[in-house]
Order: C-alpha cells, then sequence, then structure tokens
C-alpha cells in the first residue's frame, strides 16, 4: 500500500462518519467501529511498510558485506571468470527482478541518485560479454561443465553456480544462436534444479530452451522427449504443441527412408531406430578458421600441451647479457634466457621492478580504452572480435619510469626507440584474448603503418607486468613455443629478416586469461632508425 492509497482509505472512512452525527446516540456508535477500522488500515500500512523496509535493509546489508568483502582484494575476486559472471548477472537480471521493484517505492532524490550510481554499473551488453568470454574459457581449456557450475576451474576454488545461473547463462548462448552450450548449461541447470530445495528456476522454463537446442543439434528423440514433458508441465504452449507435431512428422519421415534404404540392402531398419533413440550427442560448430590446424594447435598450447618437437633444445642457454658492455647493463646485466634459434626468440628474467610496473599501472589505468587492431587496408585502428583487451598509451615524457624502461629496451637490443611507437599498456580480463596473428605488416598490407612513416614493425619487446594463475600465455602455433606470464620478464623477438621481409614463423597469440588478471606492455620497434644499429641484406639468412 502506498503512502497516497493509505491516506485516501483513511479520508473515506472519515467521511463515511460525517454528517449530522449528533442527532443520534446509535449513529455516533459508527464513529467508534470507524475508528477501529482507521486504526487497522495504519496497522497494515506499517506492517507492509516494516516489511518493505526490513528488505531493503537486508539488501543493504548484502551489497555491503559484498563490497567489503571483495574489496579486501578485487583483482583476485574479479579474477574468477564464474566471480565475474555472477557479479555482472547482479546487476542486471537479477537486479531487474529483485531490486528495481524495490528501488521504485523510494523517495524520488533518493531514487534519482540510486539509479545515476547505476549508470556505473554493468549493462546487458557486459553480460553478453562476459557469458561469451566464460564459453571461450570452457572451450579453450576443455573444462567440463559440470564441474565448472559446480565450482572447480582446473583445480582452481570458485563459487557454485546455482540452477537459474546456469540457466541465465545457457539463455544468452541461446540468444547468440550458440545452440551447442545452450544444450550444456540447459542440462546441467536440469541437474542442478533436482538437487535445489528451494527452487531457483522453472522447469518448464528450461526445458522450452533445451528442447528447441537439442533439436538444433540434430537429436531428434531427445527433443521430443523433453518437448512431451515440458506438455505435461504448461500444456497451454503453443510452440511446444506446434514443435511436438513437427518433430512426430520428421522422425516418422526418417523411419520410412530408413526402411527403404534398409530394404535395398536386405535388412529390417529396426538396429539402425534404435541406436538413432539412444544417441545425444553435442557438438561444438566452428567457422572455417576455428576448424584449422593452427587454431587447434594454439589451443593446445594455450592448454600446456607439446605440439612440436624441437632438435636444437639442447643448444639453448641462459646467461648474463651486457650487449657488448653497454654502459647501462655493465653493473647490471639482464638475465638472457634462449627459447628458440630460428626464428631467434628470447626471454629476459627480471627486466622491469616492481616499483617500475607500478607506476606503469597507475599512469595506464585511468586511459584504458578497448584494445585496437590495425585495419590492413585503411591502416586505420579499429576494435576486433578476435582481440578482447583494454589498452593505453604512454609516452617517454609522462614518467621518468617511462623514459627509464625505454632506455633499458634500447640498451638490450641495442635498437634506435627514437622511431619506436609508444609504449602500449594492455590489460586482459575477463577471457581476454588475442587470436593468432603478425606484428609485422604483409606485403599487401601496404597502408598498415603508413600514417607513422617508420616504417614495418622489425622487432617486438613484450614485458610482462603481472603474474597469471591460469592461462594467458604467449604462443607460437607454427613453432610450438609457449611463454606463460612471468611478472617482470620481457620477450623479445625480430619480425622481419635482414632483407626485410617478414619472419612468419612469429605468427603468435595470447592465450584467454582463465584466472587472474593479466598486464603487459608492448613496444613495438620500427625500421627506420635502425640502418646503422641492424645492418640490412639481400637474403633472408644474411
Amino acid at each position: 500500500m502506498t503512502t497516497f492509497t493509505f491516506w485516501c482509505a483513511c479520508v473515506a472512512l472519515i467521511t463515511m462518519v460525517q454528517g449530522e452525527m449528533f442527532t443520534s446516540l446509535a449513529a455516533m456508535q459508527s464513529t467508534l467501529w470507524a475508528e477501529r477500522e482507521i486504526a487497522a488500515t495504519i496497522n497494515d500500512y506499517i506492517q507492509e511498510e516494516e516489511a518493505r523496509l526490513t528488505k531493503l535493509k537486508q539488501l543493504a546489508a548484502d551489497m555491503h558485506s559484498h563490497s567489503n568483502q571483495v574489496l579486501k582484494n578485487p583483482e583476485k575476486y574479479l579474477g574468477n571468470p564464474v566471480n565475474a559472471y555472477l557479479l555482472i548477472k547482479g546487476f542486471t537480471i537479477d537486479w531487474d527482478r529483485d531490486v528495481t521493484g524495490e528501488i521504485s517505492s523510494l523517495k524520488p532524490d533518493l531514487e534519482e541518485r540510486i539509479q545515476h550510481l547505476k549508470e556505473s554499473l554493468p549493462s546487458y551488453e557486459d553480460l553478453n560479454g562476459a557469458v561469451v568470454a566464460l564459453l571461450r574459457l570452457q572451450d579453450t581449456y576443455k573444462l567440463d561443465t559440470d564441474r565448472i557450475a559446480g565450482g572447480d576451474l582446473q583445480g582452481t576454488p570458485s563459487v557454485s553456480l546455482t540452477a537459474d545461473d546456469c540457466f541465465e547463462l545457457g539463455r544468452v548462448a541461446y540468444h547468440d544462436l550458440d545452440y551447442y552450450h545452450t544444450s550444456l548449461w540447459m542440462e546441467v541447470a536440469l541437474n542442478k534444479l533436482d538437487k535445489e530445495v528451494n527452487k531457483t528456476v522453472h522447469r518448464k522454463d528450461i526445458l522450452d530452451y533445451l528442447s528447441f537446442s537439442v533439436y538444433k543439434e540434430g537429436n531428434l528423440n531427445y527433443a521430443l522427449t523433453l518437448t512431451e514433458e515440458l506438455l505435461t508441465l504448461a500444456p497451454d504452449n503453443t510452440r511446444a504443441q506446434n514443435n511436438k507435431r513437427y518433430y512426430k512428422k520428421m522422425l516418422n519421415d526418417r523411419a520410412i527412408e530408413a526402411r527403404k534404404l534398409a530394404s535395398q540392402h536386405g535388412e529390417t531398419g529396426e538396429e539402425t531406430a534404435e541406436e538413432e533413440e539412444i544417441e545425444i550427442k553435442h557438438e561444438r560448430k566452428l567457422d572455417e578458421y576455428r576448424n584449422s590446424e593452427e587454431f587447434a594447435t594454439y589451443e593446445k598450447l594455450c592448454r600446456g600441451e607439446d605440439t612440436h618437437m624441437y632438435k636444437h633444445r639442447h643448444r639453448l642457454v641462459c646467461r648474463y647479457f651486457t650487449n657488448n658492455m653497454h654502459p647501462l647493463l655493465i653493473l647490471c646485466p639482464m638475465r638472457l634466457e634462449e627459447i628458440y634459434l630460428d626464428p631467434y626468440l628470447i626471454f629476459f628474467h627480471q627486466a622491469v621492478s616492481d616499483y617500475e610496473i607500478s607506476v606503469i599501472k597507475e599512469l595506464a589505468t585511468p586511459r584504458l580504452g578497448r584494445a585496437t587492431v590495425h585495419n590492413a587496408k585503411t591502416g586505420q585502428l579499429e576494435t576486433a572480435t578476435y582481440r578482447i583487451s583494454k589498452s593505453a598509451w604512454l609516452k617517454d615524457d609522462d614518467d621518468l619510469v617511462i623514459s627509464r624502461v625505454n632506455r633499458r629496451i634500447e640498451a638490450a637490443t641495442g635498437l634506435n626507440m627514437a622511431t619506436a611507437e609508444d609504449l602500449q599498456i594492455a590489460n586482459y580480463g575477463l577471457g581476454g584474448h588475442y587470436e593468432p596473428h603478425f606484428d609485422f605488416a604483409r606485403k599487401e598490407e601496404k597502408h598498415a603503418f603508413k600514417s607513422l612513416g617508420t616504417g614495418n614493425r622489425i622487432a617486438t619487446w613484450l614485458t610482462y607486468m603481472s603474474d597469471v594463475e591460469a592461462g594467458g600465455a604467449t604462443v607460437f602455433p607454427y613453432i610450438g613455443v609457449k611463454i606463460f606470464p612471468e611478472k617482470g620478464g620481457a620477450a623479445f623477438w625480430y619480425n622481419l629478416y635482414k632483407n626485410g621481409e617478414g619472419i612468419y614463423n612469429t605468427r603468435h597469440a595470447a592465450c584467454p586469461v582463465l584466472v587472474g588478471t593479466k598486464w603487459v606492455s608492448n613496444k613495438w620497434i620500427h625500421e627506420r632508425g635502425q640502418e646503422f644499429r641492424r645492418r640490412c641484406g639481400l637474403y633472408p639468412d644474411d
């Protein structure tokens, strides 16, 4: 009951007893009955308000407790993809279902303040991105759906999902026409629901999505079984009624076709029909590229699998490195580890300090924006679905630390930083990744770095500014190399041969971050200015 309704009721009751009450004692008694009715109405209103305030108190207490707990170590909490999904779901689906109605009953100025604060909360677009990221992790790292829902991410403990959490995850996949993941998560939602005492979602809603998804996967008998169960719970569901008729017709047509084929081979066709009855398959649908050998190798390397035998492994060495007694490295030599010989890929341990990393992250954080890639045709920067991260660019004069790090890179590589790109800082969050790519521009990509006027990217320096609990490796699918993040370490490789041709074996990728957060910085070094630092040759092997 709203305040306005309450006072209207009171006024109505008072009006009933107005008039010429003084003329009759009997009539005066009705005043007493009206008084009691007014008291009852007020008490009802108080009870409703107390219940509403109790609910608001609990809501505020839950939010306060949750934020206090998480803010003790937000990176650790949000670095878990299940936690991140639940947080975003809580401020989208759960908020609209459980909170919006309570907020609308508050004073206008208070409601306005909360709505203003809500502008900084996740949106449904964020929810979709979180689900896609979680499904990407599931595929890349071959995570079992039941184990994720049960709170196990490759041995990393997580929060157990409810049936509703699984249902909503599957529903986002459904609206993206991803029936494979819809089926997986709706089946888990059903299993969870059977074990829940306080049901978090209706069984008929799960069956509605699951039955159609398994049909789209080709599981016709299973789709019919689920649809029949759905109709026992929701007999008026028109779509389910139509689907049932359609599935039965398809099964009948299929049986007739099977008998025809069987009769041609002197068989009854009963065996085939029986096998078809029990077969339930969930098959991941991949586009042409994601069905390629390169992409399969990329995912294997991300999981830490070995894909190539390297016959020169015994020749790889670790050593202190001063780059011909460079003044900056004499007293503090670099700790160099050879990773691969051709292409020459090396790793510098403890290349940057924790203090330098903290300054760089502090400078970059307020500038972070969605990471972009160079469009090969236009030369312009644009966002892409195959690169999910946020990045910022830092110049030499932004801070002495940036200048010092750039000088150290120049000392270690022997290359001129005057024509290099600014230091790019990238932060990979929930499922953040960058699929296989080249850092250099190929011959057909004539406009890739035209606006810079410094030629192609001759080399890459990649610094890891955080450890990653799980996932997040840098992998080279063509040569089977995988480098897992090590805070303070830096990888270096040449992208071009001395004759200017691209080294195609440097094609690499950033694997999705499974648990944790990944910070890196990139220094892309260009051809111009290197004429006397790395002399040209006529042939690739010069």
